[in-house]
């Protein structure tokens, strides 16, 4: 059964009533939660998506969040008490939204809240992962031993998601400009020449003939086009709306020849990366294994783990279990056993999420460096073709008048 949020009503022992929510696998565990921080709950609810992610909440920025672990980083290292160092962060914070969210949480530390518990409030800032790695830092009195390591993760994530980004803008810029080019062309241009044929009375060629018609199936049914769009992105929200549809759609998307592999090994940075954090941070496997899943986007991969996770809780080897799915790359799996043999699973987790993450960015920088020229030949054959078609045309036109 995986994780969920539930919504809670309690009163604490002064008899105010708290509100919140917590991270568990049932209601009953939710129960057992609330009643461990000595809190009387009257009503338990599990939360919707749109709860969890914080419904009508102004989102916080990727680096507004690194800002802030990094600050905190900074502050508890030098043993700034915390209820004190999240009053400097309020401070010195730029966002207003993230601003807002260090004085609820200062607010939740001053009532006797951990740090942890206050995050938990927030699920669409703070991940399962973050949140894991500031209780057993609580727990264990080592908070400032695993915020550098968090800090550096998060900041490893935003670089590799802005590299891709940065790699893709060049192309997209190239595709729309082809797009609105020939769209130009052959709904303002194309058609002047239709009027030139007609005050001619000559034949038309079949290739000039067939870009008029072209360019008048575009003035008449051109918003069909759009319809279309939004017909694909409608089908394929509808397709995320039911479980089974969605894993057959991922595992489609994994089976797509080099887009498949670069979706397996993204997601399997992602997977090792949060998992070596975690196990670094002295989290228990099982527990660190169940973060670590549902993190990962490809619900087929997530499915894997599922069993992974059953196999290791029934006393299999991590590095075997992953080897039995038949679904993970070698390279992972091999490693992980290596890791398992030496006592350094976490450690080489983290260096193979760097090993997969520079694959991924080779292949998308050979893509990307195959995808420029390639668009470029097609804007060019594109507009170049309608140009010389239409002046051939043209030139045809004169000769037979003379």
């Amino acid at each position: 059964m995986s994780a969920a949020y539930y919504k809670y009503q309690a009163y604490d022992a002064e008899g105010k009533v708290q509100t919140g929510q917590v991270n568990a696998e049932s209601e009953r565990e939710a129960l057992k939660i609330l009643q461990g921080k000595k809190l009387i709950p009257v009503k338990i609810t599990r939360a919707t998506q749109e709860d969890a992610r914080g419904k009508g909440r102004k989102k916080v920025k990727g680096a507004d969040l690194l800002d802030f672990t990094t600050g905190l980083c900074t502050l508890v290292e030098a043993r700034v008490p915390l209820d004190k160092a999240l009053r400097l962060l309020e401070g010195i914070t730029e966002s207003p939204t993230m601003r807002q969210l260090v004085i609820t949480m200062r607010r939740d530390v001053k009532e006797g809240k951990s740090l942890a518990e206050a995050m938990e409030s927030r699920p669409d800032v703070f991940s399962k992962m973050y949140i894991n790695i500031v209780r057993a830092g609580e727990e264990g009195g080592i908070l400032h031993q695993l915020l550098p390591d968090l800090a550096d993760f998060l900041e490893t994530s935003a670089k590799n998601r802005q590299a891709i980004v940065a790699a893709m803008i060049y192309p997209i810029v190239l595709l729309i400009t082809g797009v609105i080019s020939v769209f130009l062309l052959l709904v303002y241009v194309v058609p002047q020449f239709a009027v030139m044929f007609e005050d001619a009375g000559t034949e038309i060629p079949a290739s000039a003939a067939f870009l008029l018609a072209m360019s008048e199936g575009i003035q008449s049914y051109g918003y069909l086009f759009f319809v279309l769009v939004a017909a694909i992105v409608f089908w394929w929200k509808w397709l995320d709306k039911d479980p089974q549809r969605k894993l057959q759609r991922d595992r489609g998307l994994l089976a797509l020849p080099l887009l498949g592999a670069l979706l397996l090994y993204k997601d399997c940075a992602v997977f090792a990366r949060t998992l070596g954090a975690l196990l670094e941070a002295g989290i228990p496997l099982i527990r660190a294994l169940r973060v670590a899943r549902e993190v990962v986007a490809n619900t087929e991969l997530t499915r894997h783990l599922q069993q992974v996770e059953d196999d290791v809780r029934g006393g299999a080897g991590l590095g075997i279990s992953l080897e039995k799915t038949n679904r993970f790359p070698t390279l992972l799996h091999q490693l992980i056993t290596v890791g398992e043999e030496s006592g350094r699973t976490g450690s080489i987790l983290l260096k193979t999420a760097q090993t997969f993450d520079t694959y991924v960015k080779n292949q998308m920088s050979s893509l990307v460096s195959a995808l420029q020229p390639a668009l470029i030949l097609f804007l060019g054959i594109a507009v170049g073709g309608i140009t010389i078609t239409m002046l051939s045309a043209v030139f045809s036109m004169n000769t037979v008048d003379f």
